[in-house]
């Protein structure tokens, strides 16, 4: 009995072998080209549909959805599942058939392989925007975001994967991460587009607060998570938030304000007629607060490279050159025309929306 516990104590302290999905492009590629020559870990496994560029890891060609994925990980301790689309011109049917699919074989092979720990990445969303919520939320705040044929729709059920897998396979551990707004290159979300837009749209009666996630931190979160460091729920994102006040002055943009009401029942009509890619749900979050304070790092000694406002003036510069009004790309002097024509970014609705009934009557 002494000698299993030595071998099992060895196996323990012995670095991992680290297995990561959708390694070949975005934030997988990101991940892996940190882990390609870490110490900490004994390999690197890349598992995608198509082999990457990064060198000295061991390339596994597969998609994701696979039932055969489970042969393809039996040698791997951890692995970080990162294959996902979240891009918001996706049709929204075949983005959630693939993400939930990718999810669920994920979870079922790594049981099956016994992997010993999953990682995932979902995202501060979850938590939902509200005029009332408390700046920073918790951890362990309830997940309140409305489930939406949208991204955010996409994360709740993912999540709702991972509390079903945890449940029939109860030696399999999955730590989920809850970014913040993600920033970064190729980055492209409704937060995003929002700066995209001419005027910076806002809530009567609400404060905006604005908190950034850097996608080197979040790819310094998930290496901290791989090697179990932080496990459970944890959010991602740098320290503090911006008030509007400080987003204005830092990005020259002017708000503008609207009614409730007359903002996500516009927003939701564009949606309907297929003129803007996200549902109005998704507009909660440009508008109310969703600020999470990241305590499961902090106790683990990490600290995000990024402030909010670094992060934020980086984004300022990704947008250069692109115009967006409510979620939806515009050529520049539209984007323009746009915000003149009528209140500005629930903006230029009216117009676009005339001209969607009459290319619908032709």
């Amino acid at each position: 009995m002494q000698s299993e516990d030595l071998v099992t104590t060895s196996k323990r302290l012995r670095p991992p072998v680290v297995a990561v999905t959708g390694a070949a492009s975005g934030l997988g590629r990101e991940f892996l080209s940190r882990v390609a020559s870490s110490a900490d870990f004994r390999r690197v496994v890349a598992i995608d549909d198509q082999r990457g560029d990064v060198a000295d890891v061991t390339w596994r060609v597969i998609d994701v959805r696979d039932p055969l994925l489970a042969n393809r990980i039996s040698d791997v301790d951890v692995l970080v599942h990162l294959a996902a689309d979240y891009r918001l011109d996706s049709d929204p049917g075949e983005r959630r058939g693939y993400n939930l699919r990718a999810a669920q074989t994920v979870l079922t092979a790594s049981a099956a392989a016994r992997v010993r720990r999953v990682v995932v990445v979902t995202s501060a969303m979850v938590y939902g925007a509200a005029p009332d919520n408390h700046v920073p939320l918790p951890e362990d705040a309830p997940v309140a975001a409305e489930p939406d044929s949208g991204v955010v729709g996409d994360h709740l059920e993912i999540e709702a994967l991972v509390r079903r897998a945890l449940r029939s396979h109860p030696g399999l551990e999955v730590t989920v991460l809850r970014p913040a707004a993600i920033v970064g290159a190729g980055v492209d979300t409704v937060v995003t587009r929002h700066f995209e837009a001419p005027r910076l749209l806002t809530v009567k009666g609400s404060a905006p607060r604005w908190q950034f996630c850097h996608v080197e931190d979040l790819v310094s979160a998930l290496e901290l998570a791989a090697l179990g460091q932080v496990s459970g729920v944890v959010t991602v994102g740098s320290d503090g938030w911006l008030e509007m006040e400080q987003v204005e002055e830092l990005s020259g943009l002017r708000r503008f304000e609207l009614p409730a009401g007359l903002t996500f029942g516009t927003a939701q009509r564009l949606h309907r007629l297929g003129i803007t890619p996200a549902p109005a749900t998704d507009l909660h979050y440009v508008v109310y607060p969703w600020v999470v304070d990241c305590a499961s790092l902090r106790a683990a000694g990490w600290k995000p490279a990024w402030t909010n406002e670094a992060a934020f003036q980086q984004l300022l510069e990704l947008r250069e050159g692109r115009h967006a009004v409510v979620g939806r790309r515009l050529p520049g002097k539209e984007a323009t025309l746009t915000a003149a024509g009528a209140t500005v970014a629930v903006i230029g609705t009216a117009a676009i929306v005339r001209r969607a009934r009459r290319r619908r009557r032709i």
